[in-house]
Parts: C-alpha cells; structure tokens; sequence
C-alpha cells in the first residue's frame, strides 16, 4: 500500500486518519447536515468511531489512503477526504486483470491510478479554500510523487452542480453508469465518472492554482464532489457524491 503521508498547505492540512481524529470528525459533522445528501458522513461520536475504523480497515487492506482534513490556522478538525480505488499495473501481466494488488513490496508500492472520493467538510469549513486546496494537495501528490497515469472522480448522475464543478475543474467525462449503485436516499442511482490523465495535470494545476490565489476566486474552487459553480469559479461548498 502506498506509504501514509502527511500534506500541507496554506489553508489546509491534510493528516493519515487515525483514532485522535474521531472527537474532531464528530464535531464537524454536527454542524449543519443539509448538504450532507450524496456521501456517508459520520454522526455522534460512535458513528465517527465506526467510520475511522472502517477506513483504516480499508487501508490496512491496500484498497484506501484516508485523510483527515485540518484547519491549518488552528488545527481543527473540519472533514475527510480519501484516495480510493488503488490500482497497480506493474509486474508481470496477469489475465484476468486482479486491480488493487501491487508487484513486489506492498508496503512501498505506489500505484499507477487512482480515484478521489469519500470527500466532506463541515458547514463553517465550506466556501473557504480548503477543499480547493486539499484537492491541489492531493493531485499534485498523485501526478508529482506517485507518478499516476490517471485521477478519477465519480459524481451521482443527479447531482448537476458537482458534475459542472468537476467539468470546469477541466476533469473529462468518460459516461454515465446507469443503475450502477443505490444512493443514500434509497434510490438506484446512475453514476457520472470523470479523470484526468498525467498529461492534463500540468493545466489543471494551473486553473487551481491561479484560482487560489485570485481574491475574487479563491473561495470559489475545490468541490469536486461538491456544490455548484458561483460566478468567477467553482463552488467550494460540498454537497458530496
């Protein structure tokens, strides 16, 4: 699995989850809960027990990357955010395809694609950056460190306003799954999947970075599983997938 890292930035920085963030996690989640309609988010203290247990459970598997996301200004906790769909192509070709098992030593294993997901942020945390920043954090760590060949991004096929932020984030629609998977609200939904490919990173890193660092826009960018776009840039408010 890859090697748990911590990534900082000037807003935001994003910790490995572990057992200490599970008091931070349940006070985020326990401010305003109304955008919190297409992601699992934790309630209470025992239900951000259970959601960092089965995240490290995850990674202890070799099939996630979680983080906790912390407010850089006073080191509160506001969210979580997580690389999932670990894939490795490396070694010997193998038919049919086993995806998530890496060659060689899987403790030092870097995948070659991967996706961001499992994305929320607490009411007061959205609107500010930080998930612009966090996802700049993330990609660049994904494109610049790990070398991956592709990112990917899913969106329910309902929610307008991520899909429209993942597209102006300059992301490429590769279709929609119909039925794919059932939505928190009962319904089988159809999913929207998006990417970007190490080739386009160098232009996506320039859109989020200009972005950051506009006055006008800054609180606009970042919600890739999140709200619809404002006038002069992405929304940076979640409403997650």
């Amino acid at each position: 699995m890859p090697v748990a890292v911590v990534l900082a930035g000037r807003l935001t920085r994003l910790e490995p989850l572990a057992t200490h963030h599970v008091e931070g996690l349940a006070q985020a989640a326990a401010e305003d809960r109304s955008s919190y309609a297409f992601t699992p988010v934790p309630h209470g203290l025992d239900g951000a027990a259970h959601y960092v247990d089965r995240a490290l459970a995850e990674q202890a598997a070799g099939r996630a990357l979680p983080f906790a996301v912390v407010r850089a200004d006073d080191g509160r906790v506001v969210g979580s955010t997580r690389f999932v769909e670990l894939d490795y192509w490396q070694g010997p070709l193998v038919w049919p395809a086993v995806p998530g098992l890496p060659h060689g030593d899987p403790v030092t294993a870097v995948p070659d694609a991967a996706e961001i997901g499992n994305t929320w942020l607490s009411a007061r945390a959205q609107g500010t950056g930080i998930n612009a920043e966090a996802k700049l954090l993330m990609l660049r760590h994904a494109f610049e460190t790990w070398r991956l060949r592709r990112v990917c991004f899913r969106a329910d096929a309902r929610n307008l306003r991520s899909r429209a932020a993942i597209e102006r984030l300059g992301a490429t629609c590769e279709g929609v799954r119909r039925a794919h998977s059932r939505g928190l609200d009962g319904v089988v939904r159809d999913t929207a999947f998006y990417s970007i490919l190490d080739e386009e990173w160098p232009a996506v890193r320039a859109i989020i970075e200009l972005r950051l660092t506009s006055p006008r826009t800054r609180p606009a960018l970042g919600a890739l599983h999140g709200g619809g776009p404002q006038p002069g840039g992405l929304d940076d408010r979640l409403v997650p997938a």
